[in-house]
């Protein structure tokens, strides 16, 4: 499936990544250093590389830039001890693959690289339109990965709220997200679609822009209405009418989370806002 390079100065996450079953027909490397990742680079076909989590992410990211000079396909997932919003961001404008901090799920991980394995043309995925910590614009293309890669940047992005709060938070600003893409775009990987997460001192926004002509808030059969199971299971009938992705919870989600949830006229803009205690 691949070979993966895993740097620092204990096998431990190695190990556990070749324990699981996801990555069995993957390769996974160990290297003690930088030096010891590009010597192995420069030997064999490497496909993606976790860095060190023990060293910061300024010196991370160069990393990825000497790594990529090197081959410039690989896809760098930027493990730290704890980031910034700036550096978060930063790690956006690089490029990189997703930035995780600790405490790490395995899962996640194991997740994140099986995706890097098989990423095609992922690399301008997301364009920085504004990268500034309190407000956060982003072109991002529709393609299922770069959602996957987005959902995981800005759940960094808001390690300040509490965790139970921030999971349904992340959880609502996926499914919009997701919204956006596959109504919005058909998921066509040469349309774009517009995001930007703010905040300010009492609320976190976020706001969702796509390029296709809206809907009609009465026509959505296929969208569950409430979290009844009358209600999920017609909604998951109705979407495998119309060849849809299973989900349709969306709009349900983001209601039970959202203080307030704001559409434009032609309903393909949306605000969601949360109040922040």
């Amino acid at each position: 499936m691949g070979h993966v390079i895993v740097i620092g100065r204990t096998p431990t996450l190695a190990e556990a990544l070749g324990a699981e079953s996801a990555l069995k027909e993957s390769r996974i490397h160990h290297c003690f250093g930088v030096a010891d990742a590009i010597g192995c680079l420069r030997g064999q076909p490497v496909q993606v590389v976790l860095t060190d989590p023990e060293t910061p992410i300024g010196e991370d990211l160069a990393v990825a830039r000497e790594l990529a000079s090197i081959r410039p396909g690989l896809r760098t997932i930027v493990l730290a001890a704890t980031a910034t919003s700036s550096e978060v961001i930063a790690a956006i404008r690089e490029h990189v693959f997703a930035c995780f901090t600790a405490p790490f799920e395995l899962q996640e991980l194991v997740d994140m690289v099986r995706s890097a394995l098989v990423a095609t043309e992922w690399r301008d995925g997301i364009e920085v339109v504004s990268g500034l910590p309190h407000w956060l614009t982003l072109r991002v293309s529709c393609h299922m990965i770069t959602a996957e890669r987005l959902v995981a940047f800005m759940s960094e992005l808001q390690t300040a709220v509490p965790d139970d709060e921030r999971d349904l938070l992340i959880a609502a600003f996926r499914e919009l997200l997701l919204n956006a893409m596959e109504h919005g775009a058909g998921f066509d990987e040469d349309k774009v679609i517009e995001v930007t997460a703010a905040k300010t001192a009492r609320a976190i926004v976020y706001h969702f822009r796509d390029p296709g002509n809206g809907f009609d808030a009465d026509d959505l059969d296929h969208a569950a209405a409430t979290p009844s199971p009358e209600d999920v299971v017609t909604s998951a009938l109705r979407r495998a009418e119309m060849g849809l992705r299973p989900g349709g919870f969306g709009m349900l989600i983001a209601r039970q989370v959202a203080d307030e949830l704001v559409y434009n006229e032609r309903h393909n803009e949306v605000l969601l806002i949360k109040h922040l205690s």
